[in-house]
């Protein structure tokens, strides 16, 4: 089946190794080229939700970045195995609706009193729809139009490269080129995600960053994706961080550095075997 995929997907022309750790379709955005973000829509599926949600080890990175390190709010509207045409992203910023309060450290109630509840929206499809025959080319559609409509709301739109599964190691390069080509073809940022999980298990023999079923993230693996995320979107080194999600130290840190390895090298074109 991902012979098939591969080949209608990438197409005769595009020649990679299966443990390419690179597109070999440059970005063109490499930053968001707006004041960093403050407040962030999530869009997505389980991949974000796991591991108590990507949103939270983001707002612990933030703040274990010390009085220095960005604001961070983020809010995730995902569902469980879904893909771009499951979302309805317009009615995501309706008045008064996702974002319209969240609660204190007491419980209280605080309603979000700001015309503009997101300046950021990110977006990510299903594990595999990028790269399926029949898939792609809604993953193309929606692609285009879920960014055109986070635009329409004055926020930046953002993409987000999913990870291979853990016995497809192909798929990183695949993912990857199918991310960097819809991120360049609608001038969008994207986060090199899955190209950080494939450097992180490169590195370190053994590392754990799938549970059993070879695809979701194990706590290492929402980390990983938190610090890709954190460094793509701030433009920040992650490596001196103090949060460590209660990973051991020393395997925080290799994957705090290999998240900002993998922003850096993405965002400048570098490729990496």
């Amino acid at each position: 089946m991902f012979k098939a995929i591969r080949k209608a997907v990438l197409g005769a022309a595009l020649v990679l190794t299966p443990l390419s750790l690179q597109a070999q379709t440059v970005p063109q955005v490499t930053s968001l080229g707006v004041t960093p973000p403050a407040s962030t829509m999530w869009i997505g599926n389980s991949f974000f939700y796991f591991n108590n949600g990507i949103t939270s080890h983001i707002n612990s990175l933030a703040r274990g970045a010390g009085a220095g390190g960005p604001k961070f709010s983020g809010t995730m509207v995902t569902m469980g195995g879904s893909g771009f045409d499951w979302h309805d992203v317009e009615s995501y910023f309706r008045p008064d609706g996702v974002g319209k309060y969240t609660f204190d450290e007491k419980n209280n109630i605080v309603f979000n009193t700001n015309a503009k509840k997101y300046d950021t929206a990110v977006l990510m499809d299903c594990s595999q729809c990028p790269l399926h025959p029949t898939l792609a080319p809604i993953f193309t559609k929606y692609a285009k139009s879920h960014i055109d409509t986070v635009r329409s709301h004055d926020a930046v739109p953002v993409l987000f490269m999913s990870w291979a599964y853990a016995d497809k190691p192909e798929m990183t390069a695949q993912l990857a080129e199918a991310y960097t080509k819809a991120g360049n073809d609608n001038h969008a940022m994207v986060i090199p995600a899955g190209l950080a999980f494939a450097r992180a298990l490169k590195g370190r023999a053994g590392l754990s960053l799938y549970i059993a079923d070879n695809r979701h993230p194990t706590l290492a693996g929402t980390y990983l994706a938190a610090a890709t995320s954190y460094a793509a979107l701030y433009r920040k080194s992650p490596e001196d961080n103090t949060y460590t999600a209660g990973l051991d130290p020393d395997l925080a840190k290799y994957l705090r550095g290999v998240a900002w390895a993998t922003v850096q090298d993405y965002y400048s074109g570098a490729v990496t075997n």
